[in-house]
């Protein structure tokens, strides 16, 4: 972060050649994976200057995350790609001078003090998308009564849900609209680009090979230990030890450490997908047939292993909170995740619906995948609908800051 911040420092014509442009900022992927259908939606569509010509708006993003921006900044459909400088006062002032933004828009918590307040300062137009709040937040106590007034800074707010907007309503923000969250539309794109390329992707001829004739399949998606070491209890349990089940365990890390640990729990029952692939073909379908666990040892491919899933089982909740669901509930998937899932409104949304299960143990873990095993066909209905019910944020957003 440093090194890149100090290049970019040294070449501020990079910036300035994208002077006038619509600039979006994110944290990091999972931010800009929110923001990434606006981008779409906003490229599609030619702006008409004066009367006859018509142009492609710019657009820029900055990320504060090295991982984010690093991953991100060859993005096809953006003008620049950029660091978000320190946000000092003289750093947003730089900034701001320098790509002189015709708008600016910051996905769900990036709140910046320095660059909010020069943003609101000259005027230029500023957005919150995707943004959820909860009376816990720091906004909401005696404490946070400056970080409360930060939220005047801008132009509107537009929120995942009512009791977000009614939060802020009650605390004096009246700038606001509910408009959903776009990562529904996000990942439901996804799949809907992968249904004429999974069958042709290299990359998951050994997951096909490995679930090839098993309809009993749990995928075990950005898992910790605490994760895998109850699923590895779960799969003693002969509800699921004795019905020809097979695991597929995405790592959230796939550091040596937390590998040789997945390794050690499993007591070597297991094939890693680095492994076999260097396998010839026909070697690797012997193996892969006789084998019941396999561990995903690559980033990169989780979203479209949820299409060989019969049930998906999502990692960190026993930690700081669960990850991404609603990537596993758009393939119609049940879906299963730990107890701390409180500040996910989806998570919620999924349970409510009856296509999702909290549990805390190993033995609820066992009795959640086997029921969901066994009726998957129908509480996998029932996310696929919380999903379609969840679509448009990003057509709302859209006309909402454009027309």
């Amino acid at each position: 972060m440093v090194r890149g911040q100090k290049e970019q420092k040294a070449h501020p014509e990079r910036i300035a050649v994208h002077a006038g442009a619509i600039w979006i900022h994110v944290a990091s992927v999972g931010e800009f994976e929110q923001a990434r259908p606006l981008i779409e939606r906003i490229r599609s569509t030619e702006y008409r200057v004066q009367s006859t010509d018509r142009i492609t708006p710019t657009i820029v993003v900055t990320f504060f995350s090295p991982s984010g921006y690093e991953m991100r900044k060859g993005y096809e459909l953006v003008d620049g790609v950029f660091y978000l400088p320190f946000a000092t006062r003289r750093n947003a002032r730089r900034f701001l001078d320098t790509l002189q933004p015709k708008m600016a828009i910051f996905v769900k918590y990036e709140f910046w003090p320095a660059y909010l307040h020069e943003l609101k300062k000259r005027g230029i137009p500023t957005y919150c998308i995707s943004s959820i709040f909860r009376p816990t937040q720091r906004f909401f106590h005696w404490y946070g009564k400056l970080g409360l007034r930060l939220l005047h800074c801008f132009t509107h707010i537009y929120v995942q849900d009512e009791a977000s907007r009614r939060l802020l309503a009650e605390h004096g923000v009246h700038d606001c609209s509910v408009t959903g969250d776009t990562r529904f539309d996000r990942v439901t794109k996804i799949v809907e680009s992968l249904e004429l390329r999974v069958e042709r992707d290299e990359r998951l001829a050994p997951i096909a090979q490995f679930v090839e004739g098993c309809e009993r399949v749990i995928v075990a998606g950005s898992t910790w230990p605490k994760d895998e070491e109850l699923l590895e209890r779960a799969f003693s349990d002969e509800r699921l030890a004795m019905s020809g089940t097979k695991l597929i365990i995405v790592p959230h890390e796939i550091d040596e450490a937390h590998l040789h640990f997945i390794f050690k729990l499993f007591q070597g029952r297991l094939i890693t997908y680095s492994a076999i692939s260097r396998q010839p073909s026909a070697t690797r379908r012997n193996i892969l047939q006789r084998a019941n666990v396999l561990v995903v040892d690559q980033m990169g491919l989780l979203s479209k292993i949820y299409t060989f899933a019969q049930v998906a089982y999502i990692g960190g909740g026993f930690g700081a909170g669960i990850h991404n669901t609603i990537e596993a509930a758009v393939y119609g998937l049940p879906v299963v995740f730990g107890p701390n899932y409180t500040h996910f409104r989806e998570a919620k949304g999924l349970i409510a619906a009856g296509a999702a299960r909290s549990i805390n143990n190993s033995e609820a873990l066992a009795e959640a995948l086997a029921l969901a095993l066994e009726q998957h066909e129908k509480i996998g209905e029932k996310a696929r609908e919380y999903v379609q019910s969840e679509l448009g944020a990003t057509e709302r957003i859209y006309h909402a800051l454009f027309n």
